[in-house]
């Protein structure tokens, strides 16, 4: 299994995991009933960025999601719910092939309830597909390209010397060599991880700071690109196990000199795709910029302070205050692809969200700007925003 492919001794952190491969091996490679299924039911927690995981066993493999039975766990534990009213309820709405547990079973992506049947507050799902609903016959499509930097559980980044600093940038930037890249092995296993488990990951390569590394996930139609997003983070926690390092999203993992992570957004509609549909780009270009402080409240968790720290001008940014867009500008926040530019139709790319940000927010609010146009004076002005 992809498990242990790479867990070899191949660090000196490492060693645990090798020592117990051999005897987990014996267990893990029991046969399984195949009367069975296990599903792994994964949830957004509290925080609106940690996952969450447990297992149940089904007695018949599921041929769609909705076959699957409404379980429960305790919110108090996860900052979903107080004790005295724990159970919060969920909710499968999508499943993929399991690449961690060897036989007929599933990772299932769900949205959380509370006891009366509302949504708890970090799920944003459930509004983003009612927005989905009223846009499907736009045919949305959006591909996420998600950073994230590796450390080891000292809490170094992966690789780099202890105390002090790597090389400046220039030489990491899709390079090869071990004075380079450190962590392919993640990479490229959470890649093939990914494509076991039926997510659309489209690409993957190592990022500007050593340690950094990114991978695309689409193009997905509606509410598929931030289900498969989710579960592919989850993956990416679950693959850092067993390589003993962690994984971090935070916007600007190290201070200084040194490129953030974010979660640049292609998107686009039937139209911007059709012929004469750089147009509708432009279009739509105009309208983001006149929401560009909503934007922002909805591109990371903390409502524009985590994206504080990288949105500064540098390193391929635009400052978070202004709007820009350009043709092949990655120092602006909406850039529009060359062929793109050159083909006459496609799609655009924001470059404003941040590494942790939650896509349900991100698509709904790309959405309500460019199709629905549909703020109103409750939404967060501007000025509120900018404050």
């Amino acid at each position: 299994s992809i498990r242990f492919i790479f867990c070899l001794s191949l660090w000196p952190a490492m060693s645990l995991c090798s020592d117990f491969s051999a005897v987990f091996e014996r267990y893990i490679n029991l046969p399984q009933p195949s009367s069975v299924c296990l599903a792994t039911y994964v949830w957004i927690d509290g925080s609106g960025e940690g996952l969450r995981g447990k297992t149940k066993t089904v007695y018949e493999f599921p041929k769609s999601v909705e076959e699957l039975p409404v379980w429960n766990f305790d919110g108090s534990s996860t900052g979903q719910s107080t004790g005295r009213d724990s159970d919060i309820y969920l909710k499968p709405v999508a499943m993929y092939r399991d690449p961690f547990m060897p036989g007929d079973n599933i990772l299932v992506m769900c949205e959380t309830y509370g006891p009366s049947g509302e949504p708890t507050e970090s799920n944003k799902r459930h509004s983003s597909l009612s927005v989905m609903d009223l846009t499907k016959s736009s045919k949305p499509w959006f591909g996420i390209e998600q950073e994230y930097t590796v450390y080891d559980l000292a809490g170094h980044p992966l690789g780099w010397p202890k105390g002090g600093y790597p090389g400046p940038q220039g030489p990491y930037y899709c390079a090869v060599g071990a004075d380079k890249i450190f962590g392919r092995v993640i990479m490229d296993a959470h890649y093939k991880a990914c494509l076991y488990a039926g997510i659309k990951i489209s690409g993957t390569n190592a990022e500007v700071m050593p340690s950094l590394f990114e991978y695309q996930v689409g193009p997905c139609e509606g509410i598929d690109i931030s289900d498969q997003l989710w579960m592919s983070r989850y993956i990416l926690h679950r693959i850092a196990e067993d390589f003993k390092v962690k994984i971090s999203l935070d916007p600007k993992p190290v201070p200084g000199d040194w490129s953030g992570a974010g979660a640049h957004c292609n998107f686009s509609t039937v139209e911007m795709r059709s012929e004469g549909g750089i147009k509708k780009i432009h279009r739509a270009i105009e309208e983001l910029s006149k929401q560009h402080h909503i934007h922002i409240k909805h591109y990371d968790p903390k409502g524009g302070e985590d994206n504080m720290r990288r949105l500064t001008g540098h390193h391929e940014t635009a400052p978070i205050y202004e709007f820009s867009s350009g043709v092949a500008h990655r120092g602006a926040s909406i850039r529009i692809p060359r062929q793109v530019n050159k083909d006459g139709k496609g799609y655009l790319e924001d470059r404003r969200p941040s590494a942790n940000c939650d896509p349900y927010e991100v698509t709904k609010a790309l959405l309500r700007t460019c199709v629905l146009k549909d703020w109103g004076p409750d939404d967060s002005s501007s000025e509120e925003v900018s404050k």
